[in-house]
């Protein structure tokens, strides 16, 4: 992508042209990961039902999975819904698995006209059948699409994501001694990607929540108090104009952040 397909698309003298002519394109981070929080904190602070909250969410998504597509990004990874959420309210899960759905028949046309791949990482065997349906309709008709591949953490966490990819490594009849970091990665559900360059968290929290905990070993971290349903695309181009601020060390002489670790 370009500056110029990008101001295609953002307001003529808004915050969102202001910043996007800041972005050096030739710096995006590879990977961009999201834990998107603060849906209920947004439905209290308005009196509303958690489940408003998760509905105002959606928005948010839609304008950082088309804002990340027109930027160039390779990949885009949001977490959704963790191996944790199943302990909230039947009635808050349910709402949450009818809004994916509802994500997906409606945002489908758009993820296609942005050559967008759309993919599911997670034990998506452990969700209902109706939304499974839902998720291979969606990762079926993207997958020949070339351009962003847009990740969505689903019944995901961390821990269980590398005990599964352990138990797979031992069950494919490997020798310990011949295990590295790289075959280790084989075996994770993003194999084959790279590994996130910045991770965004919403709503002030200062945690990784067991997201992507592989995968994040030399992530740069930014966090909004911005709620999530308040998340905009200039928000994400603040974060991505301060990633390109640092310097990234991975643990050794200073570099600037670019693409390609």
């Amino acid at each position: 992508m370009s500056l110029d397909q990008l101001l295609t698309w953002v307001p003529a003298g808004s915050q969102e042209e202001s910043l996007a002519r800041q972005v050096d394109f030739d710096r995006l981070p590879a990977h961009v990961a999201v834990i998107m929080d603060g849906n209920g904190r947004w439905a209290a602070q308005r009196h509303l039902p958690r489940v408003e909250g998760h509905r105002a969410g959606i928005a948010s998504v839609r304008d950082v999975v088309e804002t990340s597509a027109r930027l160039g990004l390779e990949v885009l990874t949001v977490y959704a819904f963790s191996v944790e959420n199943w302990k909230r309210p039947p009635t808050e899960v349910s709402v949450l698995m009818g809004l994916l759905k509802r994500y997906l028949r409606l945002e489908l046309e758009t993820l296609q006209a942005n050559d967008i791949r759309f993919n599911v990482i997670g034990a998506q065997n452990e969700l209902p059948d109706d939304v499974r349906r839902e998720l291979d309709v969606g990762q079926e008709r993207t997958s020949g699409n070339g351009g962003m591949l847009f990740n969505i953490a689903l019944n995901y966490g961390g821990r269980a994501e590398i005990v599964e990819a352990a138990r797979r490594a031992m069950e494919a009849g490997g020798r310990p001694s011949d295990l590295d970091e790289d075959t280790f990665g084989q075996w994770l559900y993003t194999a084959g990607q790279p590994d996130p360059d910045l991770l965004i968290r919403t709503s002030g929290e200062m945690r990784v929540s067991n997201f992507l905990l592989w995968q994040i070993a030399y992530a740069e971290i930014w966090v909004t108090e911005t709620l999530w349903p308040d998340f905009r695309a200039c928000h994400l181009l603040e974060a991505i104009l301060d990633y390109q601020k640092r310097e990234r060390r991975y643990g050794g002489i200073a570099q600037p952040a670019v693409v390609g670790h």
